[in-house]
């Protein structure tokens, strides 16, 4: 819980600077940001070392500077990490991302949401019912398509906190707990 309100507290300072200098700037803050929590998610020993007390600051902050000069960091973007490895806050930057990605979608009214089915979609189809959801929501949807063979068919449809499952293997899950019921 105390990583949610560190990193949405970061988050935040960010976002309002970012506003303050424009939507250019805040959309590239969010982009550097991203950029460097995949690197972290793609190198676990950087992560960990971030959460080593034994290292220093001003080592982490080496270590950090190499990650930095693989993304399209600014000079804003730079002090805000070299602030958060002064703090001892490194560890927080996945969250901070994914905060700060939160905020900048429902400033821009963009929705995020992923459809899963069990077979592959043509782009066409994909293209199809993305405008029609956009349509349904009345705002701006980003929507990651996926395949699982599991669901056996149908979809199951997640966009923000809501899930629609309407898969076979729900329905027949829903079945077996009437058939146990006895209804």
């Amino acid at each position: 819980m105390t990583g949610n309100i560190v990193s949405r507290r970061y988050a935040k300072a960010l976002f309002s600077v970012g506003q303050k200098q424009g939507e250019k700037d805040l959309a590239a803050y969010g982009l550097a940001l991203t950029e460097l929590s995949q690197i972290l998610e793609d190198s676990p020993e950087a992560l960990r070392l971030f959460q080593n007390p034994v290292f220093s600051a001003d080592e982490k902050k080496a270590v950090l500077e190499k990650l930095l000069e693989k993304t399209s960091a600014g000079p804003v973007v730079k002090n805000f990490c070299s602030l958060l490895a002064d703090k001892g806050r490194l560890p927080v930057i996945p969250e901070i991302a994914s905060d700060y990605a939160g905020m900048l979608d429902s400033v821009q009214g963009v929705v995020r949401g992923k459809l899963v089915t069990a077979i592959k979609l043509t782009v066409k189809r994909q293209k199809e019912i993305k405008a029609r959801l956009e349509e349904q929501l009345k705002s701006k949807l980003e929507l990651d398509f996926a395949m699982d063979k599991n669901i056996l068919g149908g979809v199951v449809l997640q966009v923000g906190d809501k899930v629609l499952d309407a898969s076979i293997r729900a329905q027949l899950q829903m079945m077996k707990e009437q058939i146990k019921r006895g209804v």
